[in-house]
C-alpha cells in the first residue's frame, strides 16, 4: 500500500473514463484522495470507472458530467464539486484530436479542439485555483502533450491548443509560486506531455499508417515510434498516473511551471 498523503484531499480528473485519466484517478486514490471522475460516459461506464477509484483506495468517487466545449457545462459541474468539498488536486486530462492538413481544417474541427484541449483547463483552472490558495496547497497538473514542445504536419488545431496550454500553466505557476509555504505544500502547476502512448486517441494514426504499409498493426507501430520516439517503446498510462501522484506530493512543493516529457527522447532530437 502506498503513503496516503492526499487523505483528506479531493482530486479532479477530466477524462478519467478510460485510458491516462482512468490511470491518473487509480494512482491518486492508491494516496487516499477522493475522486471526482469527469467524462461524457454512459451510466455503466461511469459506474465502472467510480468502481475502479474506490477499488484503488477511494475513499470516496463520483462522477460528474460536463461536455468540455461549453462553458456553461463546466461552470455547472464545477459548482457541484465545490459543493463537495472542492478539488485540491485539478488534473486537466480530457482531450480531442483530430488530424488533418492546415488547409483541410475546417472551423467546427479547431473550435471543438481548442475549446476540449486549451479553454477547457483554463475554466476548470480560473476556478480552482484562488480555492486552492486559501487552503495553501494545490495542484494543477495539465495533460498537455509531445504536441506542446514541438509540431507535425496535419495537427494545426492540437498542437496549438497543447502549446497554448503549456504557456497557460507557465503564466498560473508565475501568478501562485509565492503562495503557500514548504510546509503546507504551496500551490504548484505542471504540465506533462506524453510521446506515443497506448491510449485510443493514437489508434487512427496506427490504422492510417497500417493501411499505408499492408495492414500489419505492429509493423505501423514500429514505424511510427522510428520516426519520432528513440526509445521505440510507447508509454503505459499508469506511467503518467505514477509522474501525477509524484507531483502532487507535498515535497514537490518548488516544481511548478515545468513541462515534463514523457517521450522516449523525442524532444531531445
Amino acid at each position: 500500500m502506498p503513503e496516503r498523503f492526499l487523505e483528506g484531499r479531493t482530486a479532479l480528473v477530466t477524462g478519467s473514463v478510460q485510458g491516462i485519466g482512468l490511470a491518473i484517478g487509480k494512482a491518486l486514490a492508491s494516496a487516499g484522495a477522493r475522486l471526482a471522475v469527469h467524462g461524457l460516459a454512459t451510466r455503466e461506464q461511469a459506474d465502472a470507472a467510480i468502481r475502479t477509484m474506490r477499488e484503488a483506495g477511494a475513499p470516496d468517487a463520483r462522477f460528474f458530467d460536463a461536455d468540455m466545449r461549453k462553458p456553461v457545462a463546466i461552470t455547472a459541474m464545477m459548482d457541484a464539486i465545490k459543493a463537495w468539498g472542492g478539488p485540491d488536486i485539478l488534473v486537466n486530462n480530457a482531450g480531442i484530436q483530430q488530424t488533418a492538413s492546415l488547409a483541410e481544417v475546417t472551423e467546427e474541427i479547431w473550435n471543438d479542439i481548442l475549446a476540449v484541449n486549451l479553454s477547457g483547463a483554463f475554466h476548470t483552472m480560473r476556478r480552482t485555483l484562488p480555492e486552492m490558495a486559501k487552503r495553501g496547497y494545490g495542484r494543477v497538473i495539465n495533460i498537455a502533450s509531445v504536441h506542446g514542445l514541438v509540431a507535425s504536419v496535419n495537427k494545426a488545431p492540437y498542437v496549438s491548443a497543447k502549446f497554448g496550454l503549456v504557456g497557460l500553466s507557465r503564466v498560473a505557476a508565475l501568478e501562485y509560486a509565492a503562495v503557500g509555504s514548504r510546509d503546507d505544500g504551496g500551490i504548484t502547476i505542471n504540465c506533462i506531455c506524453p510521446g506515443w502512448t497506448e491510449t485510443a486517441i493514437i489508434e487512427p494514426q496506427i490504422s492510417a499508417r497500417a493501411a499505408e504499409i499492408g495492414g500489419n498493426r505492429d509493423a505501423a507501430i514500429s514505424s511510427l515510434l522510428a520516426e519520432k520516439q528513440p526509445s521505440r517503446r510507447t508509454s503505459r498510462p499508469e506511467e503518467i498516473g505514477s509522474l501525477v501522484l509524484w507531483l502532487a506530493h507535498p515535497t514537490a512543493h518548488n516544481i511548478t511551471g515545468t513541462a515534463i516529457p514523457i517521450d522516449g527522447g523525442w524532444t531531445a532530437q
